[in-house]
């Protein structure tokens, strides 16, 4: 089975995600990787990318190798990347079994991590990534999806 590519931060993003987005084809990818990852009765290989991933494909942004939402969102989202790869322990561009990675940002990610994580992410002050992560700590991997 062919790895699932995962930027180091949308490891994080997935949890939070509730369909907020850059465009609809872009909502639609992500609601697909976020449905993966949440079907507890799933467990496959992702790699852990600091580079445009499978999810990256469907946004309006992504140019041939890099973000370019504006002249700063690739080292942004790069930075963000290295740093829950970092964080996590884990290798970049490692392949890891999904169990591995939700038990790893279960066990090393706290809520208030994601202030120096995610710092200047657009999505931040929302609010729901930081419930994302709440719930993988209390072992709520499934949430209820507000498509």
């Amino acid at each position: 089975m062919k790895p699932l590519r995962l930027r180091g931060h949308h490891l994080l993003c997935v949890h939070g995600f509730r369909g907020m987005g850059y465009s609809p084809l872009f909502v639609e990818k992500m609601w697909e990787v976020v449905t993966k990852i949440r079907d507890e009765e799933q467990d496959f290989p992702i790699q852990v990318v600091s580079a445009l991933d499978d999810a990256c494909m469907a946004c309006p942004h992504h140019g041939e190798s890099t973000c370019q939402a504006d002249p700063n969102s690739n080292e942004h989202v790069i930075s963000m990347d290295q740093k829950v790869i970092r964080h996590l322990g884990i290798e970049e561009n490692g392949i890891y079994l999904k169990s591995e990675l939700l038990e790893l940002t279960a066990q090393k990610v706290v809520p208030d991590d994601l202030d120096y994580l995610c710092a200047n992410c657009s999505w931040l002050p929302h609010g729901v990534c930081k419930e994302g992560i709440a719930n993988v700590r209390n072992g709520n991997i499934a949430q209820k999806e507000a498509k």
